[in-house]
């Protein structure tokens, strides 16, 4: 917005606090380079725009305001003559991206006194070189100091993770290796019973039909259903009795195999009617053998396929092989971080997914987003902790307008109100000494507002607390000037 061409009066920069220790010479050439506009009441720039002026105010009042999801923030409103905004970062050229960090306008007929970019740079540079190099140094010693902690602090929520993958990928691999361990020695059992029958004056007929039972029982497994408590003692006895009625000595032993494997009477007949009654203890017995090592089998089947999944979740969390900005499902990033903190959250927490499904996936930076879901669930299980140890976490998604939405709820205590404005504060933290950092959220804040443009707020009440995330449909420009990590 352009405002009305002023005269530019050099006595009355003189009396700014910004000017009033400059010579004749160079007030003179402020006039000369800059130039003073009257605005009326409305917008005079917008957050986001190139930043092409520095702007000092000589009467009037301003409200500087930051755009938080879709509403507009106000940070600032001030009559004092001298405040400035703007091209404040100019002199650092294009090591950082050059546009308005907040929003200008005006309340009331305010008159500014305005300096091209390109020359404020250029002034700082020729009359306060010391002064450029010290904000040079405050300016990326604060972002580097903000990338430590940021880094700092995921490195700590990855010591926590790694313990708790541990932990998960110790209990399918020992099953596995146990599983291992005892197919070994049920397939030397099968090759010594296999050798016994094998021995004996079997008909090639009658082998062929042991061998064609032994591939029906194999499918009986596979397509085994489990059984309520109660059904499976009622079958375990029917099978015992069935056993030893036909000769087959501690039937009790195989009948919990063979119910677990889906086998009943129906199907200890029908092996009965196709081998002759001498072999019949032997056939049992074998293909006890191999009902044994079809189970193993899918016991070694579902540990690995845990660990796979388990490795999976894990490169899905860190995208250690994924580019850092990409188009992505955010329902894949919550699962994979929810499977990763499984062992943090624990059993007596609920957690409930609803998930609408049909909501588009979205540019975004998704190791970042894991790393705001992962404090912010962390939060939740903390908070609910810290009162009985059960509760409810509910993860939700949503479409809210032009936005999508992502709510992590708890039935902890709440947020109390008088804190809740400091939450996303550095450093603020409500956890006992030594167990946070008071990051969590400030980092978080800064990924989702900052580097992705959305909004990040809290609805609390005792039994009811929800912090709500909401991001972008379409890719915008990141905001690279505080990056959090």
């Amino acid at each position: 917005m352009s405002g009305q061409p002023m005269p530019c009066n050099v006595a009355e920069l003189s009396t700014l606090f910004l000017f009033e220790k400059l010579d004749a010479q160079q007030l003179d050439r402020l006039c000369r380079e800059g130039r003073v506009e009257k605005f009326e009441p409305g917008p005079v720039y917008a957050e986001g725009e190139p930043a092409t002026c520095f702007f000092v105010l000589l009467e009037g009042t301003l409200v500087l305001s930051r755009r938080v999801g879709n509403d507009d923030v106000e940070i600032n409103r001030t009559s004092h003559r001298g405040v400035y905004s703007g091209a404040m970062q100019a002199y650092l050229g294009d090591r950082v991206r050059p546009v308005y960090t907040s929003s200008l306008r005006v309340t009331e007929p305010s008159r500014f006194f305005i300096l091209p970019a390109d020359t404020f740079a250029a002034i700082m540079q020729d009359w306060f070189p010391m002064a450029v190099h010290l904000l040079e140094g405050v300016f990326f010693g604060t972002k580097t100091t903000q990338q430590a902690i940021g880094q700092r602090e995921r490195l700590l929520a990855l010591g926590s993770l790694s313990a708790g993958l541990t932990h998960e990928l110790n209990n399918p691999a020992a099953a596995a290796v146990r599983a291992t361990s005892t197919l070994r020695e049920r397939v030397a059992k099968m090759r010594h019973k296999l050798g016994i029958i094998a021995g004996g004056p079997f008909t090639r007929e009658a082998l062929a039909g042991l061998i064609e039972i032994q591939e029906r029982t194999a499918e009986r497994v596979a397509k085994a259903t489990a059984l309520s408590p109660l059904e499976a003692s009622d079958r375990e006895d029917a099978l015992a009795d069935w056993l030893d009625d036909h000769g087959i000595t501690e039937g009790w032993r195989v009948a919990p195999t063979f119910v677990q494997a889906g086998l009943d009477i129906d199907w200890l007949d029908q092996v009965a009617a196709a081998v002759d009654e001498e072999i019949l203890p032997n056939a049992v017995g074998w293909l006890n053998y191999t009902v044994e090592t079809e189970l193993l089998m899918n016991e070694i089947e579902d540990s690995t396929t845990r660990i796979s999944h388990l490795v999976g979740a894990a490169k899905q969390y860190s995208q250690l092989d994924r580019a850092p900005y990409q188009v992505c499902d955010v329902h894949e990033l919550l699962d994979s971080t929810l499977l990763m903190l499984s062992s943090k959250i624990g059993s007596r927490v609920t957690v409930v997914k609803e998930y609408d499904r049909a909501l588009p996936k979205i540019p975004a930076y998704p190791g970042e987003l894991n790393q705001v879901w992962t404090n912010l669930i962390d939060n939740a299980v903390s908070a609910m902790n810290g009162t009985d140890g059960d509760g409810t976490l509910t993860v939700r998604t949503a479409l809210d307008r032009d936005r999508l939405l992502i709510e992590f709820g708890d039935t902890g205590p709440g947020v109390p109100e008088d804190i809740r404005g400091r939450i996303f504060d550095p450093f603020f933290t409500t956890k006992p000494v030594g167990e946070g950092t008071g990051l969590g959220l400030d980092i978080s804040w800064r990924i989702v507002v900052n580097k992705h443009h959305g909004s990040l707020e809290v609805q609390s009440v005792p039994g009811d607390t929800r912090f709500q995330v909401r991001l972008p449909l379409t890719a915008t420009d990141p905001d690279t000037s505080e990056e959090p990590s």
